[in-house]
């Protein structure tokens, strides 16, 4: 990935009207494989089970994403404010350094739409068949939104 990309964001964070609170919401319309963030990252040399309770709710598994064994990541941006949806419909992918989050459109996406990942694939795909990242942190997850339909 080469990092002269825009870091410029294609969102905006206001208040989802849920129990959620804030998300990160669609700027302008998007299509699929478009890139959405490039955020940097703060790498955290330290087990997930060492960091304080809101640190684990939004911090990237970086062994899985960047093959950086030991290591957990906070995105920089909006990277760790994105919300869960099942599916989702973003996409994320570390960089070939290990230095950035790329999050991109794995659908099309209207105009102020919530941007969403999935936070029980900790490899960046948007759907996952367990809701295991809830399980281990003891929460329960919200029910599944309904989002305009892109047509």
């Amino acid at each position: 990935m080469q990092i002269a990309q825009s870091l410029a964001s294609c969102g905006y964070v206001k208040d989802t009207g849920t129990p959620k609170g804030r998300g990160v919401f669609a700027s302008k319309p998007l299509q699929p494989g478009e890139l959405v963030e490039v955020c940097p990252v703060l790498l955290l040399r330290v087990s997930f089970d060492e960091l304080p309770e809101d640190l684990q709710r939004v911090v990237f598994n970086w062994a899985r994403l960047a093959g950086m064994n030991g290591v957990q990541a906070v995105a920089l941006g909006y990277g760790s404010m994105y919300n869960h949806d099942n599916p989702a419909n973003l996409r994320y992918e570390a960089s070939d350094d290990g230095q950035y989050l790329r999050f991109t459109a794995a659908e099309s996406i209207e105009r102020d739409a919530e941007l969403t990942i999935n936070y029980n694939d900790t490899g960046g795909d948007v759907r996952s068949e367990a809701d295991s990242w809830f399980r281990l942190l003891g929460v329960a997850p919200y029910g599944r939104r309904s989002r305009p339909k892109s047509g």
